[in-house]
């Protein structure tokens, strides 16, 4: 006799959690934040600076340490309680926002500062995202991953959007101090709204070097188990290509302008792809959908050789984003692949690979258009999303069901 059918969870039964509310509240306040204090730390730069070129890398400079946080530092996020790393991840954000507000740093010591500080940045998130399977069992974290990458992109577009008025307003420094005051509060709710949990693994040596040790060998283990390395990749490499193909979208379009209004509309349909999987699809449909949700990444971009205007590139994007909601499939098989005892650490690795990817494809994709251009470009990372995706048939299909005669 075959197995019951689980049934999907809602998003009241999810919200009916106190927990989840304050990890959701939070982790708006964060991503809209951090959008805000990058934009802004960027008009500060270029109005020291004079260069765009230091402008751009003060915008990417934020997501640059989860490279090398990813790869040193996440142990902690399993050997120290996970409320105490959210809360001085908050603190952490509201110093740098009130120092490069009120220091008056050198580009280079603002630079710097983002840089050090960002390194425990894959720690502190990986302490929120390992956290949501403890307060919501079964399917309903599966739907609370779906509900954070819908935050994620409303957050990015409202805090950009936020930013802007702030910077209008008050400038970049007033953006920044209200980002600190965001940070404050958000530290606040997270102390008084989140019970106390003790860390998953015994207080260990917390010394630097027994910490890269640890992260090490945790993150060689993870990387040494096949199910774990394949639901790895292929959270990885498929978003990897749409970063790619993403990064031509502003010298495809010939300018910022037209450019916001392509990636407002991709950031939209990642945003209705993940609520409508997350929502109205079965836990075993979404995983079913995995495979042609990664192949959609890639195929809307090879539509590009028609060199489509602004409406149809707008559409495009938005369809191919809205592939992404493909992970959603993977969240319950890589939750039940990893050891709970480095639950932290896994979610934190597949985090740091996705922003390591994402800049990867954006360096890759961006030295093919340097030399063809920028629609073809956006071709080649729409073939490389189709063929990675086929590539990983196995790990991108749902498993085969067990059953009882």
């Amino acid at each position: 006799m075959s197995q019951p059918t689980e049934r999907a969870a809602t998003f009241g039964e999810v919200f009916a959690v106190p927990e989840f509310r304050v990890l959701f509240g939070s982790f708006a306040l964060l991503v809209g934040g951090d959008s805000v204090k990058m934009l802004a730390l960027s008009v500060l730069v270029y109005a020291q600076s004079g260069s765009p070129g230091l402008s751009a890398a003060a915008y990417m400079v934020g997501w640059l340490p989860y490279i090398f946080g990813g790869m040193f530092l996440l142990s902690l996020a399993d050997r120290l309680p996970p409320r105490a790393l959210m809360i001085a991840g908050e603190l952490v954000r509201m110093v740098v926002c009130l120092l490069l507000a009120f220091a008056g740093l050198p580009v280079w010591a603002m630079l710097a500062l983002v840089l050090v500080t960002g390194l425990f940045s894959p720690v502190f998130m990986a302490a929120r995202n390992a956290m949501l399977p403890d307060v919501l069992p079964g399917d309903a974290f599966v739907l609370a991953r779906s509900l954070m990458g819908v935050t994620s992109a409303a957050a990015q577009v409202g805090g950009l959007a936020l930013g802007g008025a702030f910077l209008a307003l008050t400038g970049a420094h007033g953006a920044l101090a209200v980002t600190a005051v965001l940070s404050l509060a958000a530290a606040l709710v997270l102390r008084y709204g989140l019970p106390y949990r003790p860390a998953r693994q015994a207080k260990a040596h917390g010394t630097v070097r027994a910490t890269v040790r640890a992260t090490l060998r945790v993150n060689r283990e993870l990387l040494a188990d096949p199910k774990v390395r394949g639901l790895l990749l292929a959270a990885w490499l498929p978003v990897m290509c749409l970063a790619g193909a993403e990064a031509m979208i502003v010298p495809y379009m010939g300018g910022q302008g037209q450019a916001g209004v392509v990636l407002a509309a991709a950031a939209v349909g990642m945003a209705v792809g993940e609520f409508c999987v997350g929502r109205f699809a079965a836990p075993a449909v979404r995983e079913r959908l995995s495979l042609p949700l990664a192949v959609l990444l890639g195929v809307p971009w090879l539509f590009f050789v028609l060199r489509p205007g602004i409406f149809w590139a707008a559409v495009l994007a938005a369809v191919a984003s809205a592939g992404l909601a493909y992970q959603l499939g993977l969240q319950r098989r890589f939750l039940d692949a990893v050891p709970e005892r480095v639950r932290g650490q896994a979610f934190g690795l597949q985090s740091s690979g996705l922003m390591t990817g994402q800049a990867a494809g954006a360096a890759i994709i961006g030295g093919v258009g340097e030399v063809s251009g920028p629609a073809p470009a956006m071709v080649a990372g729409g073939v490389a999303a189709v063929a990675v995706a086929l590539a990983l048939f196995r790990q991108l299909s749902a498993p085969v069901r067990q059953s009882r005669g």
